[in-house]
């Protein structure tokens, strides 16, 4: 039994890797072959090859945005949510060995074969509107900062607020910041419509999201904003699929797509929110504006409540996306008190939950109190997902500590005016100086963080290291020699054999660093890196390891963009798991996505049999840390490997 999996989320760093290590493991247990693709924030890894398609039993699609199913025409395919790759790895497994799945059939599927998908799809709604806020994202984040940073450096108190006068040169920063603004419902309008239609979708969701967002379209003086925007994105996306189903001679086919699709779908969408949809959805958005900028006293406690609750819940979820939707909506407005609350309840789950495996370690198995380092790290940068591999373990205890503990976190903000300018969340807004009420902001969500903490280890009981049974150890005599001592004793072995990666210099040396490497070509390079692995012990075979490399290669390349490439390789050939960091200064040929020659490349090395748990571990630590500009301008400016490996300590 082979299957493939593919797994994506909208962001790209959190979701991504959990479902497809889960996946991993899952199949692992299970004795089924598995080869997972992650379609995440460096792009895509461990892609999926014809060969592979071929040889399938059957397909898992995880994923919280588009993924492309055409090339799976022909096999069972089942498509679901992120968090159902997450949470059910076993199921959805069990259900290809049990051929309990529908045979996708490609771009024109049968009558059968769409009833069925649906029935896979798991809210496929949340899933066209997830795809459409992934996108929309950067654009909120990209005008909030640059406001927040005019306020901040170029603004003077009035007796209207702090404004920027308009002879400086920070309005004009506040004006791109504003004009990021201006393509967010466009933006989030168009790539729903792609999610549904696929392409050409795309130019009737962004006219459409572009007219709701304008009310003088349809005698507003106040446009439909985010509300309008989704309802546009849905239009236009299930008005290009139903022109689509319309029979034409063959002779026009091929430019349907280009001309008369978006082009007709375009004056549909248009004109139906100009004479029949815009002014109603305005007059309900305008007024939800005034309804929340008027709350005062008990209502907005209880808002604040409703969005604590919402954003902890699910982690990510539905839930937490409509919250942080409405939060981002009500910026575009001008009204930053919305998303302070949220700002703290977004970090509150993922802190709360490090600092739980802080204080009460035995409370927690080695694995949780590893976990509980990445969650705390995740917390601070509003990266809510990092509490999720608790709440999937406990969830019982877990989601009702983080949900009261946001819940708190989230009224002492409103009742505070904490406000935020960027649709964020955690401690590195207020670093950046995109919060409002910078005081109360750290003390509503360090209160918040505090009950979550206390409040789960209360309702936790301790266990015994390993996982074993909580009193299992001091039940037995030193006469004794219980069943559940020896449990304990093979697992303690085995975590000497397998110890956790929680960072990069787990598995780095300063041996393993050469700030000068001298290759030409990238295969002269990757003999060299291959080399020292070699020297320090980390592979048996020098030509077995470089072939999984080459094999890595073919299917696509390793170089990232931004003078990045991670070549890699999971084989029977490596003893440990091992990362090589090589400096090429002038820079290498490595067929790179943006056309950049590689200059700081990391080498990966995995055993055959720990492929699923180190390789998305370093793939997922190494992504994160490199996509900073001044880290890799660090990096490159090392003289000394001592240097270089104490800025790797940092990646983690």
């Amino acid at each position: 039994m082979k299957v493939l999996a593919v797994t994506a989320c909208p962001v790209g760093i959190a979701h991504t890797y959990m479902a497809a290590e889960n996946l991993q493991k899952a199949a692992e247990e299970m004795g089924v072959d598995i080869k997972v693709e992650t379609q995440g924030s460096i792009g895509v890894e461990n892609e999926l090859t014809e060969k592979d398609i071929a040889e399938a039993d059957g397909i898992i699609i995880a994923s919280d945005k588009e993924v492309t199913k055409e090339r799976f025409g022909g096999k069972p395919l089942i498509v679901v949510g992120v968090q159902e790759g997450i949470r059910q790895p076993k199921e959805l497994i069990e259900r290809i060995m049990e051929g309990n799945v529908s045979v996708y059939k490609g771009s024109m599927p049968s009558a059968e074969t769409v009833k069925q998908k649906k029935k896979d799809k798991e809210n496929p709604i949340y899933k066209h509107l997830m795809n459409g806020v992934s996108y929309m994202i950067p654009f909120i984040v990209v005008g909030g900062l640059l406001i927040a940073i005019a306020l901040a450096v170029g603004g003077e108190q009035t007796p209207g607020g702090l404004k920027i006068p308009e002879d400086s040169f920070w309005k004009q920063i506040e004006s791109l910041g504003a004009a990021s603004f201006s393509f967010m419902v466009p933006i989030l309008a168009g790539f729903i419509a792609v999610s549904i239609a696929d392409r050409p979708g795309l130019a009737p969701g962004i006219i459409g999201g572009y007219i709701a967002a304008n009310g003088s379209f349809y005698g507003s003086e106040a446009g439909a904003g985010f509300i309008g925007g989704i309802i546009a994105g849905f239009l236009a996306g299930y008005v290009v699929l139903g022109i689509k189903k319309i029979k034409v001679p063959q002779a026009i086919q091929p430019v349907m797509p280009i001309i008369f699709i978006p082009v007709i779908a375009s004056l549909i969408v248009g004109l139906l929110f100009i004479f029949v949809i815009g002014a109603p959805v305005a007059a309900i958005f305008e007024g939800l504006t005034q309804w929340l900028e008027g709350m005062q006293g008990t209502s907005s406690i209880v808002l604040a409540l409703i969005l604590g609750g919402m954003i902890a819940v699910d982690m990510g979820g539905p839930f937490n996306k409509v919250a942080f939707l409405f939060g981002a909506a009500m910026i575009a407005e001008g009204n930053y008190g919305i998303m302070g609350p949220i700002a703290v309840a977004i970090c509150i789950p993922p802190l709360g939950m490090g600092l739980a495996t802080f204080l009460n370690k035995k409370k927690y198995q080695p694995a949780e109190r590893e976990t509980g380092k990445a969650s705390f790290t995740m917390g601070l940068f509003g990266i809510t997902e990092g509490a999720i591999p608790f709440a999937a373990q406990d969830p019982l205890r877990v989601i009702p500590s983080i949900v009261v503990g946001s819940m708190a976190g989230s009224v002492i903000a409103m009742l505070s005016s904490v406000g935020d300018r960027v649709a964020h969340g955690g401690p590195i807004v207020a670093v950046l100086g995109a919060v409002d009420n910078v005081l109360m902001f750290f003390v509503a969500a360090i209160i918040g963080v505090v009950i979550t903490a206390f409040m789960v280890n209360a309702l936790k009981k301790d266990v015994a290291v390993a996982g074993a049974p909580a009193g299992s150890m001091a039940a037995a005599t030193d006469k004794e020699e219980t069943h559940e001592q020896e449990t304990v004793v093979l697992k303690e072995e085995e975590l000497e054999e397998k110890p956790s990666i929680t960072q990069l210099t787990d598995i780095t040396t300063p041996e393993l660093i050469d700030i000068d490497l001298n290759g030409q070509t990238r295969d002269e390079v990757v003999d060299e890196m291959i080399q020292t692995l070699a020297n320090q012990g980390a592979l048996k075979s020098r030509e077995k390891f470089k072939e999984a490399i080459l094999n890595r290669e073919a299917e696509s390349s390793t170089g990232l963009g931004m003078g990045i490439a991670i070549p890699h390789g999971k084989s029977e050939a490596v003893t440990k798991p091992a990362v090589m960091f090589g400096i090429k200064r002038e820079g290498v040929d490595w067929n790179s996505m943006d056309g950049s020659e590689a200059k700081l490349i990391f080498m990966i090395a995995v055993p055959k049999d720990r492929e699923g748990e180190d390789h998305l571990k370093i793939l997922q630590m190494l992504s994160r840390k490199l996509m900073d500009d001044s880290y890799r301008e660090q990096l490159m400016n090392c003289t000394t490997k001592e240097e270089a490996y104490k800025l790797l300590k940092t990646i983690q």
